[in-house]
């Protein structure tokens, strides 16, 4: 039996999480937590229930940039670290599209890094992903922006002689109205977040500590994270509060707290609802191009 739910159009059939699967097979190592992404925005989207058309996928390159070809939404992979500018491109030329980025660390707080303050600002309403895997996975695992201090990899034999990028603190200190984190080991609080943040009416920032399993290291990979990810919720964090917020995302790189960070209980006008407005009252106020004629005429 075949169920439905109502729209404002009347009946429509429940979507389930097949109905954005492309059905092109994932080409990431096995066991990487992109995987475990991918199914959690399938499950997330087939609950908010906008059909695969009215959805689209932005992103840059890398691993986690291949997501929008596995999926049935409109889709397009940019160039490095441009995902930001093209999507709130998209979203402003049409506000009824849901629009969701995805990309990695390396593509986001790189090359890619003085976007993320202008999409904040902006508050666009659109959803950005950033799987987190401290490694430029796709190019063999040299340090990224998020690598810790110490790390060994191909390009820092030696240890890495930086401190990293915290995206958490990174975007809540812009301003960022829904800053979260997850994990793919736990699924059920990662889908139930990323659904979450799609929902909110403006921009929103979800960081998923998402393994590689190639070039990572073993205390990141998901058997590890499952114990030793500390979800807010059981901590009693109050999502309303932002110096909470702040004290808790310090904390990034030596715990892994997963859930809501901050969600503004009162969040502005997203930029793209407001261009909206002022279309509707533009053509309210718009008269025919012959009644124009005619005044100018007339003088």
């Amino acid at each position: 039996m075949t169920t439905t739910t109502t729209t404002g159009l009347g009946e429509a059939p429940a979507l389930s999480p097949k109905d954005f699967n492309s059905g092109l097979k994932p080409i990431w190592c096995p066991g990487c937590g992109d995987f475990g992404v991918l199914s959690g925005l399938y499950r997330a989207l087939s609950t908010i229930g906008r059909p695969p058309h009215e959805i689209a996928f932005i992103s840059g390159i890398g691993c986690s940039s291949r997501i929008p070809g596995y999926t049935t939404a409109y889709g397009f992979n940019s160039v490095h670290g441009r995902a930001l500018p093209i999507a709130q491109g998209v979203k402003l030329s049409n506000p009824d599209l849901l629009v969701i980025v995805a990309g990695g660390d390396g593509d986001g707080f790189s090359i890619g890094g003085g976007h993320v303050a202008h999409a904040v600002r902006r508050n666009t309403d659109l959803t950005y992903i950033v799987m987190d895997n401290q490694v430029y996975g796709l190019t063999k695992g040299q340090l990224s922006p998020t690598a810790p201090k110490g790390l060994k990899t191909i390009t820092s034999p030696f240890g890495s002689l930086e401190d990293p990028i915290n995206p958490l603190l990174y975007v809540l200190a812009y301003g960022a109205g829904f800053v979260a984190q997850s994990t793919p080991a736990d699924m059920p609080g990662m889908t139930s977040i990323l659904e979450e943040a799609i929902r909110y009416p403006g921009f929103a920032f979800v960081n998923i500590q998402s393994p590689c399993v190639t070039f990572g290291q073993e205390e990141q990979q998901v058997r590890a994270q499952k114990t030793h990810m500390k979800p807010l919720a059981s901590l009693g964090h109050d999502p309303s509060d932002l110096q909470k917020a702040l004290e808790l995302a310090g904390h990034y790189g030596t715990e892994l707290y997963t859930g809501v960070f901050y969600r503004n209980p009162e969040p502005p006008l997203s930029y793209d609802r407001l261009i909206r407005l002022r279309q509707d009252e533009m053509a309210k106020q718009a008269r025919p191009r012959a009644q124009i004629l005619d005044a100018y005429l007339q003088k």
